[in-house]
């Protein structure tokens, strides 16, 4: 029975054209393979945590140090301020959104470093995308590896609908880390509780919102978001990852609840 499936499936695969998106659903059958389940894929932000240095980047490391022997983590990281810079100056020298990518890769890749280089002594690696084959055995060995957050894309990076900043960045690739591997969760470390209504740092009365979902978030049409608008269009067509997690780890403990599975910060779901 198997056999014929297979054989229906393929026959029905050769005979349609990939741009036929009836014929392509209708292969779309079988439920996606969860390859690292017990994998938390945990993004520090770049501009809103690295950043800060010392004060807020050694209490996170000591916290993530701490859930080792409990849960398996895959940490990325954001670019940051000095992405933003390199966004400036290529924006400045007319450089295209692919090129501008590259930038900021880059950038990602030296606070990845900076992390790694912190939890070193732990026995924990850094791998860039070309070794994500060997993710499996490295969690399996020392339960997490640091990796940058900014996807690959490079010159392949789409154009955003406004401007030329890369639309997909590193909020964007952790979320797809998350997705693809079918990870336990998705927790976006920030220096803010969640979302809110406005930015709590310009606007007093910005109201936290603990849990909310893409199409209620479209709906209020925030100004100021607290993740980039690519991953709730990503979750749309998800998979596996149907939910995301915003925490302030500023807040000791909060990476430790989230990891456990509690409703810390906020709670985005597709």
């Amino acid at each position: 029975m198997d056999k014929e499936i297979l054989d229906r499936m393929m026959i029905a695969l050769m005979g349609a054209s990939p741009t036929d998106d009836e014929k392509m659903a209708g292969l779309d059958n079988q439920p996606v393979v969860q390859i690292l389940p017990e994998a938390n894929v945990v993004k520090i932000g770049g501009q809103s945590f690295i950043d800060r240095g010392r004060a807020a980047v050694f209490p996170l490391i000591d916290e993530i140090v701490e859930n080792l022997p409990r849960h398996k983590m895959i940490i990325g990281t954001g670019a940051g301020t000095r992405a933003r810079h390199a966004y400036s100056v290529g924006l400045d020298l007319g450089i295209p959104t692919g090129v501008l990518s590259v930038l900021g890769f880059f950038v990602s890749v030296q606070n990845a470093k900076m992390i790694h280089y912190l939890l070193a002594k732990h026995g924990i690696p850094s791998i860039e995308p070309a070794q994500f084959a060997q993710l499996p055995l490295y969690l399996a060995e020392r339960q997490a590896c640091v990796c940058v957050g900014m996807p690959p894309y490079a010159y392949w990076q789409p154009n955003p609908a406004i401007g030329r900043i890369p639309p997909h960045r590193t909020d964007a690739g952790c979320y797809l880390i998350s997705e693809v591997l079918g990870g336990r969760s998705m927790i976006f470390v920030k220096d803010e509780d969640g979302l809110y209504t406005a930015d709590p740092k310009k606007d007093r009365n910005a109201r936290f919102i603990p849990k909310i979902t893409v199409e209620e978030l479209e709906h209020l049409d925030l100004v100021d978001v607290v993740l980039e608008r690519t991953v709730f269009e990503l979750m749309k067509t998800a998979k596996l990852r149907r939910s995301v997690q915003v925490i302030n780890g500023l807040n000791k403990g909060n990476l430790t609840r989230a990891l456990n599975g509690e409703p810390v910060g906020t709670i985005i779901t597709a």
